[in-house]
Order: structure tokens, then C-alpha cells, then sequence
């Protein structure tokens, strides 16, 4: 069998075979994407996890305003190679008309593009910071980091990976609980259950992790509501 992660992997297995069985780990809509039939009857020989990474982009957005609610102009860094990076955005714009925040578009897909970005958003006097869920991002989170703080930026990140960094704040579906059901389903199609039996799964564990230690350092005192609500803070 085959197990991927990520949309072009899942998209890849699927084009090579249609006998070997396929479970991926994607943070986009599988339907969308033409890798299942529906979330509930998959079809065929594939089948997986959706990690729920743009459904919780509001959310986050929200969060950095709770924490900074002085925050006029917030940097949005994105990359835009991404299979579904409008929609991305999209969701976060209106997230942010919401809230009355106004959003610096950064495009960001190497690294020295992200060293752009940091600049662009140092002219422009940003306030905050917004990385959008990416794996090229998360791949980048050292990097992302030590800009945010050379910066004194408080900046908010999709993954718990990213606090762990350094960073101050990430809120997302938890990428390990999302590894351990597709891991589940691995487990019963080696056993002998079929793809097109099992519905995709929709992780829905969420986690919410602070670095103390990284808001001490940019003077942010973080309200007692959201240390109460945090699944893991960081000291």
C-alpha cells in the first residue's frame, strides 16, 4: 500500500495506480481535489485523513486580535504555490474585514522570499503577524522564528511546531493526532479492509499552545481567558 502526505504526494499515488491500495493526510478538501468520490463513500482505492488547516484561519486570526487588539495592519505570509492558496486567503480577508483589521499580502514560496517578506512588512510598519498553514512554511518555522522575534513581532502560526520554535502562539488541528488515525487506517487495510469501505476521516482534535517565554520577551501580557483555555503552555 501507499501512505502520503500532502496534496501533490496523494495526487501522484493516485495517478500511478488504481489496484494498490492509498491513504493520504491532506489539509485540503480530498473532494475538491478529485482524490475521493465523497467524504462518506470514498470509492475507489483511496481513501485518508483531511487535517483541518483553513477551517481554523479565522479562528486564529481572532486569537492574535485578543492577544494585540491594538493591531491596525497585520502582515499575512503566504505562499502562493499552494494547490488551494486563494481560497487560503480568501477566508483570511474576511476573517479580517470582520475583526476591522487591514492585511499586508506577503508571497513567500523560498526562502529569500521570505526574507523579503520581513523586510516589506518592517517598511510598512505591520503590527502583527499571520503565517498561513503551509508545509513550506512549517519546513521554514526556524527561519520564520527568529524573524518574528528580531523583529519583536508577535506573530500567531497553525502549528504547534511553531511555539515549540519559538514563536508565540499556534492554534490548528493536531498534525499528531492526524499522523495516528492515518496511521489507524493503515493499520486496518494491512489487515485487510478495503478504501472504498472507509469513510475519510475529518481530524477534529484541535490544540492551542502559548510560548510564555516568547511574550515575556515582546511585553505581551496574555489574558487569564486564554491561558485557561490552552491545551499546552510553553515556560
Amino acid at each position: 500500500m501507499i501512505v502520503t502526505g500532502g496534496i501533490p504526494a496523494a495526487q501522484a499515488a493516485k495517478a500511478a495506480t488504481t489496484n494498490i491500495p492509498i491513504v493520504f493526510l491532506i489539509g485540503v478538501d480530498p473532494v475538491k481535489f478529485d482524490l475521493v468520490a465523497s467524504l462518506a463513500r470514498p470509492g475507489g482505492n483511496v481513501t485518508g485523513v483531511n487535517f483541518l488547516n483553513r477551517e481554523t484561519d479565522g479562528k486564529r486570526l481572532g486569537l492574535l486580535h485578543d492577544l494585540v487588539p491594538q493591531t491596525t495592519l497585520i502582515a499575512v505570509l503566504r505562499n502562493p504555490t499552494r494547490a488551494d492558496a486563494a481560497e487560503q486567503l480568501e477566508d483570511v480577508q474576511n476573517a479580517a474585514r470582520m475583526l476591522g483589521k487591514q492585511l499586508l499580502i506577503l508571497n513567500a514560496s523560498t526562502g529569500s522570499e521570505i526574507d523579503t517578506g520581513f523586510a516589506t512588512l518592517a517598511q510598512q510598519r505591520a503590527h502583527a503577524l499571520f503565517v498561513v498553514a503551509d508545509a513550506f512554511m512549517t519546513t521554514r518555522r526556524e527561519h520564520i522564528v527568529a524573524l518574528a522575534a528580531r523583529h519583536a513581532l508577535p506573530a500567531i502560526y497553525s502549528l504547534r511546531e511553531f511555539a515549540a520554535a519559538g514563536g508565540l502562539i499556534s492554534y490548528a488541528a493536531s498534525i499528531t493526532d492526524a499522523w495516528r488515525q492515518t496511521g489507524v487506517y493503515t493499520g486496518r487495510i494491512l489487515k485487510g479492509a478495503k478504501p472504498v469501505d472507509l469513510p475519510v476521516v475529518q481530524s477534529a482534535r484541535f490544540e492551542l499552545v502559548i510560548n510564555l517565554k516568547t511574550a515575556k520577551a515582546l511585553g505581551l501580557e496574555v489574558p487569564p481567558t486564554l491561558l485557561a483555555v490552552a491545551d499546552e503552555v510553553i515556560e
